[in-house]
């Protein structure tokens, strides 16, 4: 045993106390696991233009005059002061990596000493999220190893990201980071997206998976299909709300699908008080009953780091966010207080370590309405998601009707990408679409009875769920306290 009497300086005892701290958190990392744990990934998008939709293309606003230090630095003083030692994930596009402007310049470096300071992960964004909607596969190829290469060049030390964030990724572009650059960790998917801004990606499931060869939003079906990627959503969205395809205007509001933890659907547009409130219920959907369901939970959102300065461009009624951030952080340290706020290329990684393919993830989750804006509150949807399938069930627990079924994709049948984008010839939907699809898009997409399936459909269900579709397989609901709903919810898990 070292004996402290043998360190003659302040500094010797105060670097032996660092030391002692470094190791304690290293070892506290070193015993994390997936199951048993409640996880936040947090990430944030430093960028020039609001799409970038490739190395010199953009859509939309010029973002440039809201990217600065001083705004970044008060963003990060917000997470660290409302949720203290949390690691979060940043990325850079390919025009925030090479402009040279003072605010640039000074921002990368910020954001690289956050890194050093917090652990925090820094990572590359290739083409404003829709990177295939403009871009060939090689293209998108190209700018990931490059895009990568600017970024450890950038951190120094040998650095290397775990993760990608990533919007979209075709699976073509995903098997080339897990095989190529070594990266097993990707945000490839924005689930349930449709019809919002540059691209749509529906069909997917909303927790972790590996991907096909066939499509991204596909789970690999075996050994030969599997893409060793762990592909991740982007934004947790209300289940209630995400069933619409287009927004819808309520009481003067525009509700928009993706309404959930991310900002500019709930706080930015809605204020604060209404807003964190929307937040907190779709995550205790996760936290509390997703929990008690799936052995553990996850949450996670991109904020623009725009946001923090983007009402002097887009308005938002003013607003930043920031103290809506600041509530929601801090109302999850309260509410879970052994929640853990992780980088997404570390969440990734632990989900890979549990899961060597998908044959055994199955997902279960059940949520009834908040009441706000395109949540209602009368409405209860259960989802359960696994290799073979999605299915999601929805009713009225008010008015207690039947259950009807709003979506099966079958993951079981053959799946394919569209083809690379020709010069001014893009295809903005990638989305996965078979037997049954929630957004209510196609005339076969109406609302039916599970007993409806034909029978190989029923097969394929039982085979997952035992009792699923038995006359008996009730759910039980029974009154308590939930911190985020009236009543506790208590979910049949099938096996």
């Amino acid at each position: 045993m070292i004996k402290m009497k043998r360190f003659k300086t302040p500094i010797s005892v105060l670097l032996l106390m660092q030391f002692a701290l470094l190791h304690l958190n290293i070892s506290a990392q070193e015993r994390l696991t997936l199951l048993g744990n409640r996880f936040l990934t947090f990430s944030t998008v430093v960028r020039v233009n609001q799409i970038e939709t490739s190395r010199d293309q953009f859509h939309g606003t010029d973002e440039s005059g809201i990217h600065s230090p001083e705004g970044a630095r008060k963003f990060r003083e917000t997470i660290e002061n409302s949720w203290p030692g949390a690691r979060i994930t940043w990325s850079f596009s390919w025009l925030a990596l090479k402009d040279q402007r003072p605010n640039y310049v000074d921002l990368r470096k910020l954001v690289v000493s956050y890194h050093k300071k917090y652990g925090d992960e820094i990572t590359f964004l290739p083409g404003g999220y829709f990177a295939n909607m403009y871009n060939t596969r090689e293209q998108v190829n190209r700018d990931l190893h490059e895009g990568l290469q600017m970024v450890s060049a950038m951190v120094g030390g040998g650095y290397r990201p775990k993760s990608v964030i990533a919007g979209f990724l075709a699976a073509e572009n995903q098997q080339y980071l897990a095989e190529k650059e070594g990266i097993h960790v990707c945000q490839g998917n924005i689930w349930s997206q449709y019809a919002v801004d540059n691209g749509d990606g529906e069909g997917s499931i909303s927790y972790p998976y590996y991907p096909s060869r066939e499509h991204f939003c596909k789970p690999a079906q075996g050994e030969k299909d599997m893409i060793d990627c762990v592909n991740l959503d982007g934004w947790t969205v209300d289940f209630l709300n995400a069933r619409y395809p287009v927004p819808r205007f309520i009481n003067g509001i525009r509700c928009g699908s993706r309404q959930g933890v991310g900002p500019i659907e709930t706080i930015l547009r809605q204020g604060t008080e209404i807003g964190t409130s929307e937040m907190l219920a779709t995550t205790a959907a996760h936290f509390d009953t997703g929990f008690a369901l799936n052995k553990f939970a996850w949450v996670t959102s991109i904020w623009e780091m725009s946001l923090v300065e983007a009402y002097k461009v887009y308005g938002y009624n003013g607003r930043n966010g920031l103290d809506g951030l600041e509530i929601w952080l801090k109302e999850i340290r309260r509410r879970w207080p052994q929640a853990k706020c992780i980088t997404q290329g570390e969440f990734g990684m632990l989900w890979r370590e549990q899961y060597k393919n998908n044959d055994s993830i199955n997902y279960q989750f059940v949520q009834r309405g908040s009441g706000i804006c395109g949540s209602e509150a009368e409405m209860e949807i259960k989802w359960f998601m696994n290799k073979d399938f999605r299915m999601a069930l929805l009713r009225d627990w008010k008015a207690n009707s039947p259950e009807k079924l709003i979506d099966f994709t079958r993951y079981d049948l053959k799946a394919v990408e569209p083809d690379d984008p020709q010069p001014n010839k893009y295809t903005r939907n990638w989305s996965l679409f078979n037997r049954l699809n929630q957004k209510g898009l196609r005339p076969q997409d109406k609302p039916i009875g599970i007993e409806e399936l034909n029978a190989e459909e029923q097969a394929i269900i039982k085979r997952r769920y035992s009792g699923l579709l038995a006359a008996d397989a009730t759910t039980n609901i029974s009154s308590g306290e939930a911190s985020s709903l009236p009543k506790v919810l208590k979910m049949k898990q099938y096996q």
